[in-house]
């Protein structure tokens, strides 16, 4: 059973290995992880993820975002996912919603069961639906996106990739 939980001190170490897992896979970015990728210092990404959550202490270059560990049955994060209240004029070709897993507990479900349960969130926060963003070649991704209502709604191109928006109607 997968948990979506907010990150604390107390998830440090574990997530220092899960960006670590990512970097010693050769990928730099992790989706879904409010900079947790570009963040040197635990303790500074946490707060700026803690500041994020409400309006009054949210970033003035960033939106209201809500930011999930996903951890297993052994509580060992497995993924990550955000969680984007609103869309400002950077975000509009981004979405509401990134998501990333890491790569050795890929193909298990866990980025279906995440974006399944961030649905529920959203709603329960007053949306109505959700845009997210896709590079065309990230199958795996689109099924995800698919499998949960995901609808094609247009497409982008950035840093000369196509990719396209798809709206989960909540």
């Amino acid at each position: 059973m997968l948990k979506l939980i907010r990150p604390t001190k107390e998830h440090e170490n574990q997530a220092l290995a899960f960006k670590e897992e990512f970097f010693s896979n050769d990928e730099k970015v992790i989706n879904g992880s409010e900079l947790l990728d570009q963040m040197s210092d635990y303790s500074e990404w946490l707060k700026s993820v803690t500041n994020n959550i409400c309006e009054e202490t949210v970033n003035p270059d960033w939106v209201i975002t809500d930011t999930f560990f996903a951890v297993n049955e052994s509580n060992k994060i497995v993924g990550i996912i955000d969680l984007r209240h609103t869309l400002n004029d950077f975000l509009k070709d981004f979405g509401n919603c990134g998501y990333s897993v890491r790569p050795s507990e890929r193909k298990k479900g866990y980025a279906t069961d995440m974006l399944r349960q961030i649905l529920k969130v959203a709603k329960e926060s007053g949306m109505d639906e959700l845009h997210l963003s896709v590079e065309r070649d990230n199958e795996p991704s689109i099924r995800t996106i698919k499998s949960n209502g995901g609808i094609y709604e247009r497409s982008f191109e950035f840093e000369s990739q196509m990719a396209d928006i798809y709206r989960i109607v909540l």
